[in-house]
């Protein structure tokens, strides 16, 4: 199993971690030679896209020749993980944004949903299948509509901060912020799925 960390900005060292505790194998994906060799030798299972800025990373996955090759692996069944930022640039839609970046999943979000005001804050919420775990939430997104195929997995005061479509997990919230590994497990799972 080898986890491929999206490392262009954000919080990418903590999922790093997060996945050491896991005893899973990851690596940084920087530049296109950093996915090219992992494809080539069958060296990814799953991505993991963290949160930052979304239009940076988006920029600098089109400057960096990844944006097309990660799409198309994405489409092809690789699981990804898109956690704040991360969900940004998976959905098929961005209010009050007419850009979207890879669009592959079937969600509409809404962009630091929580107001400058709020920007942060931390909370305990139900993760399906799980139970009660810790979300930290740094000028977070959330989810304001789902396609059919998208399975709820949290929402916070009536808001969707969780979802799965087939090989798609999104998190508003930053799991790797907090020491709870169930998250990860989660993905690692769906990882384990495809490989099967």
């Amino acid at each position: 199993m080898k986890i491929g960390v999206l490392a262009l900005q954000g919080a990418f060292a903590e999922h790093i971690k997060m996945l050491e505790k896991l005893g899973v194998e990851s690596f940084e994906i920087r530049k296109k030679n950093d996915l090219d060799n992992a494809v080539n030798n069958n060296g990814i299972d799953g991505l993991i896209i963290p949160g930052g800025e979304s239009t940076v990373i988006g920029k600098l996955l089109y400057d960096l020749d990844l944006f097309d090759d990660i799409k198309n692996l994405i489409l092809n069944g690789l699981p990804v993980f898109g956690t704040c930022a991360g969900l940004i640039l998976l959905a098929k839609e961005i209010e009050n944004d007419n850009r979207s970046y890879f669009g592959v999943m079937d969600i509409k979000v809404r962009r630091n949903a929580y107001g400058r005001q709020l920007g942060s804050f931390f909370t305990k919420s139900e993760f399906k299948g799980i139970g009660v775990i810790p979300m930290t939430f740094i000028r977070a997104p959330y989810i304001l509509d789902v396609g059919e195929n998208v399975e709820i997995l949290s929402k916070v005061d009536g808001n969707i901060v969780a979802a799965r479509e087939n090989n798609i997990l999104v998190t508003s919230y930053h799991p790797e912020l907090n020491t709870d590994l169930n998250v990860h497990k989660f993905f690692i799972k769906m990882c384990d799925e495809v490989k099967k």
